[in-house]
This record gives structure tokens, C-alpha cells and sequence, in this order.
């Protein structure tokens, strides 16, 4: 019996490695192609519905910049906008993965450009909060490019 064991481990084992060996990647590349289920674009979709809401508030953001207000801007990111990144990386972890690094770096890059909103308005430099206002923008439009197209 343990004979007959160590035949058959022997036999699965060739097959397995000749399994391997000839089979052909760019077959395995087409019959594998990654493909969004509809559990990720449910997710995507809630996640991102926040997102835009949160987008929405923006041009009050601006506004408050724009008006010089430090304390009202830094309670604004912290408060209407404090959800963002959680957000962001929510979607982020649905994404196929040639997407997902990207769409991370993304989210990363947006809640830094909203501190460094906060910490220009804390010095009262308001055309550096200016200038971080529209990389957020900018990272936003780019997260959104990342997304399914449906």
C-alpha cells in the first residue's frame, strides 16, 4: 500500500509539473481576465456616492479660503471633509489591481493636500491653502479616472 502511495504522489507530481511547463501564458492571460463583481461595484458605487457629496462641498472650502477664514477652513476639512481618505480607500481596495497602488497613492496624495490646506491656513497662508485646494482637486479627477467605467 505505502508502495502504491508513492507512485501516485510520484505521477501527480509529473503531471503537475508538465501542467506548469506547458501551458501558455498568453492563454492564461486571456482566459484569467479580471473583471469587477457586482458585490465590488455595489461597494464602489456607495463609497464613491459619498466621495461626490463630500466634492460637492468643495466650492465652500474655496469659498472660505477665499475669504481668509483659518478657523472656519481647518473645521471644515476636519468636519464635513474628515471622511475623505477613509472614503478614498474604501474604493481603493475594490479596484482591480492594476488600479488599486494607483487609487491608493491617490487617496494618500488628497489627505495630504487637505493637511497641508489645514497647516496653510493655521500660518494664515491662504495662497499656499489656494494652491493645495487645487492639487486635491486635481488628485480627485485623477482617483476618478481609475474607476469603472459603467
Amino acid at each position: 500500500m505505502a508502495n502504491y502511495r508513492s507512485i501516485l504522489a510520484s505521477v501527480l507530481a509529473i503531471v503537475a509539473v508538465l501542467f506548469i511547463c506547458f501551458s501558455d501564458p498568453a492563454v492564461a492571460k486571456t482566459v484569467k481576465k479580471l473583471t469587477y463583481t457586482p458585490q465590488q461595484l455595489e461597494e464602489i458605487q456607495t463609497s464613491m456616492s459619498d466621495v461626490a457629496e463630500m466634492r460637492d462641498r468643495f466650492p465652500e472650502l474655496k469659498a472660505l479660503i477665499d475669504q481668509k477664514d483659518d478657523m472656519f477652513t481647518r473645521n471644515f476639512i476636519h468636519g464635513p471633509l474628515g471622511e475623505l481618505r477613509v472614503k478614498l480607500s474604501s474604493v481603493a481596495r475594490n479596484l482591480l489591481p492594476d488600479a488599486q497602488k494607483q487609487a491608493r497613492q491617490l487617496a494618500k496624495d488628497v489627505a495630504n493636500d487637505l493637511v497641508r490646506i489645514d497647516q496653510a491656513a493655521a500660518s494664515r497662508d491662504f495662497t499656499l491653502a489656494s494652491r493645495y485646494y487645487n492639487e486635491t482637486l486635481k488628485d480627485l479627477d485623477a482617483f476618478e479616472q481609475l474607476l469603472p467605467k459603467s
